[in-house]
């Protein structure tokens, strides 16, 4: 089993976008329409765990950890930076991406952030703002990085595994 593929860890991924308009505008009708039926896609993909979500809806058009009224988020948890790849690159999903341009202002600045989190672990909204906001400081490092400056997982020394092994 390779380390990205090690089932102690799970991928983090956030993201963020800034909107070209209002979220109830025309321009964005088509990315709005769009939302429910890609993350519906996303939720059915091999390898997906969690998705973000603001209260009281199923998408997280609502939230605004970035303290900014025009920057929408997106975050999750996957198994593997393989089954995000495969989900972002190669489904349906992709369709949506390439129209990114209509919907939202080209980034400045890194605009998604991943890193590793212990399987089981689900983390926080204002974790991600920290991890985005690392790697727009330091660039990419072992605790923020991006697909294509990427970093295995941890690695789990033998007395560790031998451990988790026995129990």
């Amino acid at each position: 089993m390779t380390p990205s593929s090690d089932r102690r860890y799970h991928l983090a991924v956030f993201n963020v976008a800034r909107m070209v308009a209002p979220l109830d505008s025309p321009q964005l009708k088509a990315f709005m329409d769009g939302l429910d039926p890609i993350n519906a896609l996303g939720e059915r993909a091999p390898g997906f765990i969690w998705r973000y979500t603001a209260e009281g809806t199923n998408n997280a058009t609502a939230a605004r950890p970035m303290g900014d009224q025009d920057v929408i988020v997106n975050f999750g948890v996957w198994e593997s930076r393989d089954h995000l790849w495969e989900f972002a690159y190669r489904s349906q999903h992709l369709d949506f991406l390439r129209r990114r341009r209509e919907w939202f202002h080209p980034a400045l600045e890194p605009y998604l952030v991943l890193w590793w989190i212990p399987a089981g672990y689900i983390p926080t909204i204002d974790e991600a703002v920290a991890r985005l906001q690392h790697l727009q400081r330091e660039g990419p490092t072992p605790d923020a990085f991006t697909f294509r400056e990427f970093f295995e997982a941890p690695a789990v020394d033998a007395s560790q595994a031998a451990l988790e092994t026995r129990c």
